[in-house]
């Protein structure tokens, strides 16, 4: 998919943003921005698009982002009813690696500060005991004013900078420094009919039509702009539906095989193994277990 650049509204008055929001971020349009990005959902689940990578999340997952890094959330079920009752929640802080001043990371007691933005350029999914510290942050920020502000910003990269308990999520820097408002409108064209359509047999000429090209320029645009083929693509957002059926632990390994998308139980453990190296056995069981460790913590 080729992201939008987005230009995040801040106050002169304000070093940093921070907000909680009751819908997707950017109506769950692909986009990147020059702020680091600290991204805390609190309710909802679906799928995660950072850079090359597709990947399930649910509540209290917590993922630093670089700048300029490509990403979306794309909710389950999700609406533009902005109430309570929503099922979407989430906060988000956004800062600019400069926000404190040009000179901040160059003190030697903050050596730290710039191995973290480098290692934010692929992504961070935090785990482990950072989680609710960084959880009880956030939620002060949303009301601190002042200096305050600011020891808490600094509170957060302390947090972050401390943390050898997280997941890389992406293969490589993804950043991106262009624009293409065109491209975005297409792609995400494409992506909306694949997640609508997943489970049923797509053809390229299906989605193809669905972007208004044909068979051959389509094949070509779409390799040209995500560096990987559709098929790839396809098959990445259902094995992601897949991992999400089997931590639900609700069906069958052949039920959801089919229902997403895979014509036989042999190719879909082939394709399982190859995103996540493991089997969809392995993968329910795993999850399973660490869930009963955490309940008898």
């Amino acid at each position: 998919m080729k992201p939008f650049f987005s230009k995040i509204d801040s106050s002169p008055q304000e070093s940093y943003g921070i907000r909680r929001s009751l819908s997707p971020d950017f109506k769950g349009l692909w986009h990147y921005h020059p702020e680091i990005e600290l991204h805390y959902v609190v309710r909802g689940e679906g799928l995660r698009f950072v850079g090359d990578n597709i990947c399930p999340f649910g509540p209290g997952e917590i993922v630093l982002l670089g700048e300029h890094l490509p990403h979306c959330w794309r909710y389950e079920n999700a609406t533009d009813d902005e109430s309570e009752d929503t099922n979407v929640e989430t906060i988000i802080l956004q800062f600019k690696p400069d926000c404190l001043g040009p000179y901040l990371t160059n003190l030697p007691e903050v050596y730290q500060v710039p191995i973290l933005f480098e290692k934010a350029r692929r992504g961070m999914v935090i785990n482990g005991a950072a989680k609710p510290i960084l959880v009880k942050l956030m939620q002060q920020m949303l009301t601190a004013s002042g200096l305050e502000r600011i020891i808490l910003l600094l509170s957060v990269l302390k947090v972050l900078a401390n943390c050898n308990d997280y997941q890389a999520i992406t293969l490589a820097d993804q950043r991106f420094n262009i624009s293409d408002n065109n491209a975005l409108c297409r792609m995400d064209q494409i992506c909306n009919y694949t997640l609508n359509n997943f489970r049923q047999n797509i053809s390229l000429r299906d989605v193809a039509r669905s972007s208004n090209l044909n068979h051959t320029s389509f094949c070509r645009y779409f390799k040209m702009v995500t560096k990987r083929s559709y098929t790839s693509f396809l098959t990445q957002i259902r094995i992601s539906q897949a991992c999400r059926a089997l931590i639900e632990n609700r069906y069958t390994i052949t039920a959801i095989c089919y229902d997403c998308g895979f014509n036989n139980i042999a190719n879909f453990y082939r394709h399982f193994k190859k995103v996540t190296g493991t089997t969809p056995h392995d993968y329910r069981d795993k999850y399973l277990k660490s869930n009963l460790v955490k309940a008898a913590s």
